[in-house]
C-alpha cells in the first residue's frame, strides 16, 4: 500500500484574494508565496462560500454551503451530524493537529448546559487534537510575551499604538517585535512539533490557522511603514459613502453598524465617516500585515523543502473590504468580502499551474477526501479540485461563483432600513458572480444586477433595465439550490444497509 502524504492546511484569516504579488497586485509583496506558487496550483477565482468567520469555516471544513450547514453567524453551532476534514482524517489514520483556532461552535445538544464551551463561539472542530491554541483573548500568546519580558499590566492595550501628529490613523508600531507576533508564535509552535515528526512511521496532518491579517490592524517594524499609503489601486465604489448607501437597504444598515474600532483599537466613529486618506493609511497597515504573515510562511516552506511527500494548502476563510465601497470588514454582497487566495502544492510537484475557473471554499473537503482515500459521511456541496491539481479540466464545472450572507443581525440592529415584508422573510442573500454580471437575490427585497467588470464607479442596479439577465440568474440560482438539497440518504434505500 502506498504511503499517504503528509497534509498541511494553512489558513490566514481575512486575506483578500487579490493581495498576492504573484497575481499581479501593484503594491503587495509576498515573495514567499510567490516562490511557493512556482510549484503549486494557483486558483485565481477562488471564493469563500459565506462570511463571517464561523459560517465561512463551517463551509471550509465540511464542504457544505451555508444553506445546508446552517451556521449563520459567529456562535451559531455546527450540527454534530456533519462530517468534517478532521473526522475524515482520523478515519484515514491521521491524527489531525491544530495550531490556532477553528471558530466552530459545538452542538449544544451534546453538552451539559453548564459546560463552559457554550459561553464562546471559539470551539474546536470535532476531530482535531490541539497542540497550540490561540483564542480571541490571545492568552497563550500573551503568556509567551510575558515570559519574554513584556509587562503583563500593559496587555489590555497591547495592540494600541502611539498617535501620529495630524493623523487620525497612526502607523506607529506596537510594543512587540516582528519576531513576537501571533503569527511568529504559532509558526514557532508548528516548527517545534514538525521536528518531532521526523522519525514518525505514519504520515502527519496539521492545520495552522493564523489570525493575521485579521484585525486589530497593527504590525511591528519594518512592516508598519513598508507600504506608502498612496500606493495601491483605486478604491472601488462611489465617490462618497452616502451614494453607496442609496444602492440597497443592506448597504445602509452595514454603514450604520461599521465602526472604526473594529479595525483600529481605541478609535472612534463610523467607517463611513473616514476620509480617503484615512482608508489609505489603514490599507497600508493591512498590506504590511500580509507581508508579515508571508515572512512566517517562508519559515514553514523552508522547513518543508526536504519533505516532498507533503500536500500543502494555503487559503483564507473569507476576505476583507479594506476601504472598497467605503467599508471595512466582511459580509454583504460585494466580491471583495469573498474573493480569497487558494494555492495547493501536491506531493513532488515541480510545475506551476494556474486555474481561472470559479472555485469555492466548499471544494477543500472533497479534495482532501481524495487524499484520504475515503468517502464523506454526508453529501458535500463542493467538488474535488483533484482534476485541476493533475493539470486536467473537468468536463463539467460551475460557471459562476456562489456565496451567501445571512443578515439577520443587521436587520435586528437597524430594522428601520428594511421594508416590513423583508422582516418576515428569510434574512439571507445569495450572490451569483459571473464574468460579466453579478446577481444578488434577497428575500422580499429587490434584487441587484451589477456589472461585475465595473470596479471603480458607483454601483448601479441594472435589474430593471435588464430583466432577461435577472430571470436567467434567478433560474440558475433555483437550479443550484435544488441541486444542493441534502442527498446523504436520498440516494440509497433502507435495505441497502442490510448485511448480505
Amino acid at each position: 500500500m502506498t504511503r499517504r502524504p503528509n497534509i498541511l492546511l494553512i489558513t490566514a484569516d481575512q486575506w483578500r484574494g487579490d493581495c498576492l504579488s504573484t497575481l499581479g497586485h501593484p503594491s503587495v509583496k509576498t515573495p514567499n508565496l510567490d516562490a511557493f506558487a512556482e510549484t503549486a496550483t494557483v486558483f485565481e477565482q477562488h471564493y469563500s462560500a459565506t462570511a463571517p468567520c464561523s459560517p465561512a469555516r463551517a463551509s471550509l471544513y465540511t464542504g457544505l454551503y451555508q444553506m445546508n450547514h446552517r451556521v449563520v453567524r459567529n456562535g451559531a453551532p455546527l450540527d454534530d451530524r456533519f462530517d468534517n476534514i478532521a473526522r475524515a482524517a482520523r478515519r484515514a489514520g491521521y491524527q489531525p493537529t491544530l495550531f490556532g483556532y477553528t471558530d466552530t461552535s459545538p452542538d449544544p445538544r451534546l453538552l451539559d448546559p453548564n459546560d463552559p464551551a457554550l459561553q464562546t463561539y471559539e470551539g474546536v472542530l470535532p476531530g482535531f487534537s490541539v497542540r497550540q491554541s490561540l483564542p480571541e483573548d490571545d492568552k497563550p500568546w500573551l503568556s509567551w510575551l510575558a515570559a519574554r519580558g513584556h509587562d503583563p499590566n500593559s496587555f489590555d492595550t497591547i495592540h494600541q499604538v502611539e498617535t501620529e501628529s495630524g493623523q487620525r490613523i497612526s502607523r506607529k508600531p506596537p510594543r512587540y517585535s516582528k519576531d513576537e507576533t501571533q503569527t511568529a508564535f504559532l509558526t514557532n509552535a508548528f516548527l517545534s512539533w514538525l521536528g518531532e515528526q521526523e522519525n514518525a512511521d505514519a504520515p502527519w496532518m496539521a492545520h495552522v490557522s493564523f489570525l493575521r491579517p485579521h484585525p486589530p490592524l497593527c504590525v511591528p517594524e519594518p512592516y508598519n511603514t513598508m507600504y506608502d499609503p498612496e500606493d495601491g489601486p483605486e478604491f472601488a465604489g462611489a465617490a462618497i459613502a452616502d451614494q453607496e448607501a442609496t444602492l440597497h437597504p443592506l448597504v445602509a444598515a452595514m454603514q450604520e453598524n461599521q465602526r472604526v474600532a473594529g479595525h483600529i483599537p481605541g478609535a472612534e466613529g463610523h467607517v463611513r465617516d473616514l476620509s480617503r486618506t484615512d482608508l489609505k493609511r489603514i490599507r497600508s497597515i493591512y498590506y504590511g500585515m500580509i507581508s508579515e504573515v508571508d515572512a512566517q510562511l517562508g519559515r514553514i516552506f523552508r522547513a518543508l523543502e526536504t519533505l516532498e511527500d507533503t500536500l500543502i494548502i494555503f487559503t483564507s476563510d473569507h476576505a476583507e473590504m479594506m476601504g472598497d465601497h467605503w467599508m471595512l470588514g466582511k459580509g454583504g454582497f460585494h466580491r471583495q468580502s469573498y474573493h480569497i487566495p487558494l494555492m495547493i502544492r501536491t506531493p513532488r510537484s515541480s510545475v506551476a499551474n494556474r486555474v481561472s475557473a470559479y472555485t469555492s471554499s466548499a471544494d477543500i473537503f472533497p479534495t482532501l477526501l481524495d487524499y484520504f482515500e475515503d468517502g464523506p459521511e454526508h453529501a458535500p456541496d463542493g467538488e474535488s479540485l483533484s482534476p485541476y491539481l493533475a493539470g486536467q479540466t473537468p468536463v463539467c464545472w460551475r460557471d459562476a461563483a456562489l456565496w451567501e450572507f445571512d443578515y439577520r443581525d443587521l436587520m435586528l440592529k437597524s430594522p428601520h432600513h428594511f421594508p416590513d415584508e423583508a422582516k418576515r422573510a428569510s434574512p439571507v442573500l445569495m450572490s451569483r458572480l459571473g464574468p460579466d454580471w453579478q446577481y444578488v437575490h434577497f428575500s422580499e427585497m429587490q434584487g441587484l444586477l451589477l456589472n461585475s467588470a465595473d470596479k471603480t464607479q458607483r454601483p448601479e442596479n441594472f435589474a430593471t433595465s435588464h430583466p432577461d439577465h435577472v430571470l436567467d440568474n434567478l433560474e440558475k440560482l433555483l437550479s443550484t439550490r435544488k441541486r444542493h438539497n441534502d442527498e446523504t440518504l436520498a440516494g440509497t434505500m433502507v435495505w441497502d444497509y442490510y448485511p448480505a
